[in-house]
Formats: structure tokens, sequence, C-alpha cells
């Protein structure tokens, strides 16, 4: 199994985008010039509707000096040719999604021949007096607003007319696109480590690769289909010969993976945060001082997600109480997604994530209950090797039938596995600029899926650690009891572990 620290910022001349064939010249050997998705990438296609928009979102606020000329007009040109100069080393950022006839396979990623920069980069501005409340409602429905598939799934709006000056940056890459820590990747490419300057010129030429015909992504399909049971073969003998114990183990995790998923005392219980998602978002944060956070960890023998996910219990508690729903009787679990993405693939796109199913203990009555539960049963999901066993079961859906992988993603909009997800994405802990305005927040956005109301998103950022709830406010209209309920936690948690947040390294003053 692939395992890597999760959250490394990349080499931004380092290219990333995929195999071979992937930088819009096809394959040198003759191969087919596209690229598959795999069946994880493209089940975000295929849970996605017009309430539930599966593209991760990201909110950034940078000094907006650099944006601005003479007049006070924003630099809308130069910003687009800052982006298009970083192009060639996002190579599926010139890519749209092309579907196989019939769904006889899985989509693919061809270039897209009509590329306009123009369509990707856009400027939008608040209206006097462009304070937080405006911002924050433009970003909630800049995000219910699908990505054209007929172009590259990714958008950047920048955001004037911010009161205090500054410049806001909404970003929507599509999840067949990236899952957090290539977003995070992205970012590296995007943005600079140092003020520096603007790009001098585009980049290197691009050639579109012609997008191949219906016919020929049909064939190619068909023989795909016709050697995945020699190559699944293959592979089962080259595991057993190299590696028998290893093999032994893998088939063990994996069986115990699905067995979990079917035991019936594994599943979440019947919640109210689980409901069909509406068209509407609310998103709303809680920042804390990462030193804080880490000091409190370390006195509990915790690690910093375990602090949060003990946080984001309390809050889940006290939400469920509000509504008079019996916690003492609810099982309740949580998606929390795991990078199985190495060293060398950092910069890669595309989703290489497994996940844990953790059981929140909302039940227990106080919050060092609740950190020690939690804490401890993180470190027997890490000591058992869940997440190995349900990184195989993954990819082992790639030999499954497209059409039946396809009507697999959409019964998520059912599921009974989960109650909430929550993702924790390490961030860069030094500052990053674009046209040397520095970023000085950056809030991650989590997409809504399924029947699942609420998701939870944090990232880490030069000291500070924001904790993100998006939610369907017409299903959670009490919205900030949890988001008190969370604050309340850490507050307690720093008091029982004698953390002072005057003592802690401050956190980056956020707008938001």
């Amino acid at each position: 199994m692939r395992r890597a620290t999760v959250g490394t910022v990349t080499d931004p001349h380092r290219q990333p985008g995929g195999t071979t064939g992937d930088a819009g010249h096809g394959d040198a050997a003759g191969g087919p010039p596209y690229q598959r998705l795999t069946t994880l990438d493209a089940s975000f296609l295929h849970l996605e509707s017009s309430t539930t928009p599966m593209h991760i979102g990201s909110l950034a606020v940078l000094d907006g000096a650099s944006f601005f000329d003479e007049h006070g007009g924003f630099r809308l040109d130069s910003v687009r040719r800052q982006v298009a100069s970083r192009l060639h080393l996002l190579p599926r950022f010139r890519r749209r999604v092309q579907f196989v006839p019939l769904g006889q396979g899985r989509p693919v990623w061809v270039d897209d021949a009509a590329f306009d920069i123009a369509d990707h980069v856009r400027l939008v501005v608040l209206p006097p007096p462009g304070n937080r409340a405006q911002l924050v409602a433009l970003c909630e429905r800049l995000h219910m607003r699908l990505l054209d598939r007929r172009r590259p799934l990714w958008e950047l709006w920048f955001v004037g007319g911010l009161d205090d000056g500054n410049v806001a940056l909404f970003q929507k890459l599509h999840h067949a696109l990236v899952d957090g820590v290539s977003g995070v990747d992205v970012a590296a490419v995007l943005f600079d480590l140092e003020p520096g300057s603007e790009a001098a010129d585009a980049g290197p030429t691009w050639h579109p690769v012609p997008a191949p015909s219906a016919q020929r992504l049909l064939l190619d399909a068909w023989l795909e289909r016709a050697r995945q049971p020699l190559e699944l073969a293959q592979a089962g003998v080259r595991a057993a010969w190299h590696g028998p114990w290893q093999l032994g183990r893998t088939a063990l995790q994996t069986s115990a993976s699905l067995a979990g998923l079917v035991r019936p005392d594994h599943r979440a219980s019947s919640s109210s945060l689980n409901r069909r998602v509406g068209p509407h978002r609310r998103l709303v944060t809680v920042d804390e001082s990462l030193d804080a956070v880490h000091r409190a960890a370390h006195l509990f023998d915790a690690t910093v997600n375990d602090v949060v996910l003990a946080a984001v219990t309390g809050g889940l508690r006290r939400l469920l109480v509000r509504r008079s729903e019996p916690v003492h009787k609810l099982h309740l679990r949580v998606l929390v997604p795991v990078s199985v993405r190495a060293d060398g693939e950092h910069g890669d796109l595309g989703n290489k994530v497994t996940s844990l199913f953790v059981p929140l203990p909302v039940e227990m009555p106080s919050a060092i209950e609740r950190l020690d539960r939690v804490r401890r049963t993180m470190a027997s999901l890490k000591d058992h090797n869940e997440a190995d066993g349900n990184e195989v079961l993954l990819e082992a859906t790639d030999y499954l039938p497209p059409n039946v992988t396809a009507a697999l993603s959409r019964m998520v909009h059912h599921q009974s596995f989960v109650n909430v997800v929550v993702t924790n994405i390490p961030g860069p802990a030094r500052p990053l600029y674009f046209m040397g305005a520095e970023v000085l927040e950056v809030v991650p956005v989590v997409p809504l899926g399924g029947n699942l109301t609420v998701g939870i998103a944090v990232l880490s950022y030069r000291g500070s650690l924001t904790i993100a709830v998006h939610a369907d406010p017409d299903a959670c209209p009490d919205l900030e009891v949890l988001v008190q309920g969370i604050r309340d936690e850490f507050d307690e948690l720093f008091v029982l572990a004698g953390v002072s947040r005057d003592e802690a390294e401050p956190p980056t003053p956020h707008t938001l």
C-alpha cells in the first residue's frame, strides 16, 4: 500500500498532471491521445446533480494592492496571463471530459481545442459596502453553479469591491480532477512561495491533440475490458510470487473491510443529519491557532486530527441534543479521507485517497472522555490498517463494468454508512503569493453529496487552523449551534490542557 505524509507543497517547477499522454501531445509510443479516469474519479461525475455539485471549493483573501492599476481598474488581463503562464505545469487544466458511447467505458480526459483562459478566470465585483456577509453569500452562490462539462473542470473567480481593499479568490476544482491534497499541490503551482514578479510570457506554446472519435473510444473500451481478466490474473501471480505474506495480509484486510461495510452494527444510525440535499448552501468557519491545538494534542498524547475530531464530536453532540435526538442510542459515524499519495506522486492530479469510517462518541458527556475515545479509536483503526483494506476495495472497482460502477455511485445518494464527512488537509506553513500579493487567508469548502447535509473541511495555513462547516441551510437551519459547539469544545480542551491562546503563536489574522 502507498502511504505518504500529506500536505507537502510541491516544487512549482515540477510538472503535475498524470501519466503518459497527459501533457497534450499523445503517447510517443503510439498510445491513445487521452487518459482514462479511474473509477473513483469518474464516480464524482456520476454523483453530480443540480443540487449536489461535486467540485472542491476554496476561498482565499489576498492583499489587494497588486491587482489594481493607477486608475483603480482591476488588472484582469494581467491575472489571466499569470494563470496561463502556469498551465503548462497543469496539463489537465486544458483537458475536458469526453464520455464513451453507451457508457461502455470510463470517461477520458481529452485536449480542449477551444480552450479559452477567459472561460476559467473571471471577475465579479461586490456592490457597496462589500462586507464579509456579502462575500460569503457570493461564494455560497458560486459554489452551487455547476462547472461546464464542455470545458476543463475548473474556475477561478476573483472578487473585487471588498470594503478593506483586499481581493478574494473563489476557486472551483471538480472532484474528478483533484482530491484535497492535489488541490493544495495545484495551489503550489498557481501561487508562489516568494513575492517574486509577474510572468514574462505565457509559457511554452500549447498544441492540442485532436479528440478521439466515438468509434475509437468504444473500440478501446472494449479492448481494455477484454484485457482486464488477464491483467488481473497476472497481477495476482506477481504478487503471490514476490510477496506471498503481503498478499495474504492484504486479502485479510480487504475481507475485514468488506465485512465491516455489510455488518449492521457498523452502519451509521438514522439521523436528522442525513436528508435529501437541497439547492442552497451556507458556509461558517471556526479559526484556531495551530500552535494551541498542537500543544493540547501533545499534552493528551493525541494528534491534531484527534483534537479536531473531538471538537467536531462535541459540536455534533450539542446539535443533536438541541434537536432532541437521543445521543446515547446513536451510532454516529464520520468518513475521514486518507491520502495514499506517495512522495513521488505529489503534483499528480486525480483522487488518490481511501477512507476511514470513524465512530464519534457523541454519547460521552465530557470533552476529555470524547477526546480519549477518539484518540483510542483512531489508533485502533491505524493499527488494523483499515484504510489499506478500503484502498484495495476502491482499486478493485476499476475492474467492474462501467455501467455497474455508475449505478453504485448514484446509490451513494441513499447511503447509510456515514452521517458526516470530515476532511483534514495540511496546507503550507509558509505564506503564498500571487502577482506579488500575499495570500492572507484560505478557507476550504467540501462539497455536499448524496444525503449528507453537513460537510466539514479543515485546513492549516501559516499557523492558523480553519474548520469550515458547509451545510444545507434548509436541512440544517440550526447550523450556528454546531459551530458554537465546536468553538466551545476547543475552549474546554484548551482549559483542561492548560493551554492559553495568549501564549500560543497567534493564527494569521483573518478577514472573514
